[in-house]
């Protein structure tokens, strides 16, 4: 298996084009309204900056957070092209803690991580929340190893909607569903898969 970690990213990312193209993931696009006006959203393991891009250009105040500069240095010549200014923080996401009662919004897309390292980011997304915030979560699930379409092909970072209750379990307001569904987002996003999708809403 390749050991996915951030000299992995910064190789991937060093590449001319956008690993995974420059628009927003469709879920994120669909439930862009569901923000509060200028939310303040913190947007994990982000890579390139496509998501919080889109984000951004709809007047939300946006952070984002990887473990690949690479990434991170195509994320900022991407908002710079839209004119835009993005927050950008490189770290490892088992070495940053999300401050509680912060964030309007946090958006994870596709974002994949080892079991105990999910468990760690997921436990602190609720009370990283403000009241009425909001998680929105689009990652592959565990079927997405039989489409081989993109995403890691280790079931150990791929996600079940029994795991992804257990980690947001505080919420009392969310939706996990599972789709398959054709993605097509840039050259390593390509092909019917199989996704989970999370909203889930701090009362």
């Amino acid at each position: 298996t390749i050991k996915m970690d951030s000299n992995f990213w910064n190789a991937r990312y060093k590449e001319e084009e956008y690993a995974y193209g420059t628009k927003p993931n469709d879920f994120l696009k669909s439930h862009i309204l569901i923000l509060k006006p200028h939310a303040k959203v913190l947007c994990l393991a982000e890579g390139e900056g496509r998501n919080a891009v889109f984000i951004s250009e709809n007047n939300h105040d946006v952070t984002a957070i990887d473990y690949s500069q690479e990434g991170l240095n195509k994320l900022n010549a991407l908002a710079k092209e839209k004119d835009i200014s993005i927050k950008t923080i490189c770290a490892d996401l088992s070495d940053y803690k999300i401050e509680p009662n912060t964030w309007d919004a946090i958006i994870c897309i596709f974002g994949h991580f080892p079991p105990q390292l999910r468990k760690s980011v997921f436990s602190q997304v609720y009370s990283g929340l403000t009241k009425d915030g909001v998680l929105l979560l689009e990652a592959y699930h565990k079927d997405q190893i039989t489409y081989k379409t993109g995403g890691p092909q280790v079931s150990d970072l791929l996600y079940s909607a029994e795991e992804l209750q257990h980690d947001f379990s505080e919420f009392e307001n969310i939706s996990i569903e599972t789709q398959i569904k054709y993605i097509e987002e840039g050259k390593y996003h390509k092909g019917t898969s199989a996704v989970i999708q999370v909203i889930a809403h701090k009362i």
